[in-house]
């Protein structure tokens, strides 16, 4: 038996040393401190990371309330939220939704720039109606968006952010950045809907938009109510439409010598477009129109088309915007401050 004692002694020590270099390699991490990496001094704490702060504020808007019939000073960054919020679907593409906050943060400071208050009471910038932009507060958000709030308010929140102190200009000023729901197929010329003629404002084919759930609608008037809203009086034609507008919307109709142009029907009969056709029914008169909002600018439903070919928010604002550049407006940020 002796003659083995040696090959025994070799075994045991070769199990040993299996067993006690791992432990001896695993001991010093055994201190409750062993998250890291090697090199760190894992007696601090890591550092914390914290976000760049958004150059949105710098700028605080004054907004009318007008449910509340009063003024509330909301940081530039929630007032865009909130803008956001209220004027394209929260569930659009992320990059329809930077086109949108790019717009929204060019109006407003377009609008603080020039002291326009036209219409905004005493001591506020801007309301919170489409006179303006229709602005929702965060506790309107939570109210109207229950649980989906917390995934619809970050995307458009990171929306802002993408776009933080960004703004559209041409040839160096802030443009008039205008934008509605749903084209016809076309935006307008600007001079087809308002009086000035606005070089970035130009009509340009707009297919995406027959995909939106407003492209049609239809609307129904009896003939003295369609007669008085209109002030004219109908024999067996309703009216001749004498021209299309650039956007293939109507231009002009004749009332048996009386000429309204196809805005002023639109407002009058509150029409969603001014791409519209009528027919007589009887005692009723049938209107079918096609698009939803004045036609100038950034179609909505548009811009959410060309995201989802992936095209980039970029992308979609130099089409709608002719010839404009996203600018950095940190400069205007300054003299916005300056003046209050």
């Amino acid at each position: 038996m002796k003659k083995f004692k040696p090959i025994f002694v070799l075994v045991s020590f070769l199990i040993a040393i299996t067993l006690i270099i791992p432990a001896i390699l695993v001991v010093p991490f055994m201190d409750g401190k062993a998250s890291g990496k090697l090199g760190v001094d894992l007696s601090k704490p890591p550092a914390k990371e914290t976000a760049a702060p958004s150059a949105d504020a710098a700028v605080t808007v004054s907004v009318y309330r007008s449910s509340k019939g009063k003024i509330e000073n909301v940081q530039l960054e929630d007032y865009l939220v909130g803008v956001v919020a209220a004027e394209m679907p929260a569930d659009f593409n992320e990059e329809a939704l930077k086109a949108q906050a790019l717009t929204a943060r060019t109006y407003i400071v377009k609008k603080m720039l020039s002291k326009d208050t036209t219409g905004v009471p005493k001591g506020a910038q801007v309301t919170d109606t489409t006179m303006n932009q229709a602005y929702e507060s965060d506790d309107k958000q939570r109210a109207d968006w229950k649980a989906d709030y917390s995934w619809k308010h970050k995307k458009i929140l990171d929306a802002v952010r993408a776009t933080s102190g960004q703004i559209l200009t041409y040839k160096g000023e802030a443009i008039d950045a205008t934008f509605f729901s749903t084209s016809n197929g076309y935006t307008e010329n600007s001079e087809d809907y308002w009086q000035s003629s606005i070089p970035y404002l130009r009509s340009v084919p707009s297919p995406w938009d027959k995909n939106s759930p407003k492209f049609n609608s239809k609307q129904e008037f009896t003939v003295s109510d369609f007669e008085a809203k209109l002030g004219v009086k109908l024999d067996k034609d309703i009216g001749n439409i004498t021209g299309l507008t650039a956007g293939k919307r109507v231009a002009k109709v004749n009332f048996n010598g009386k000429i309204l142009t196809g805005k002023d029907i639109r407002d009058k009969l509150d029409l969603r477009s001014a791409d519209f056709k009528w027919e007589r029914k009887g005692n009723n008169i049938i209107v079918t129109t096609k698009g939803f909002g004045h036609g100038v600018g950034m179609s909505q439903y548009g811009a959410n088309g060309m995201a989802d070919e992936g095209k980039n928010y970029k992308d979609i604002v130099k089409y709608y915007y002719q010839g404009v550049e996203v600018t950095s407006a940190e400069n205007l940020f300054a003299t916005i401050t300056a003046q209050k």
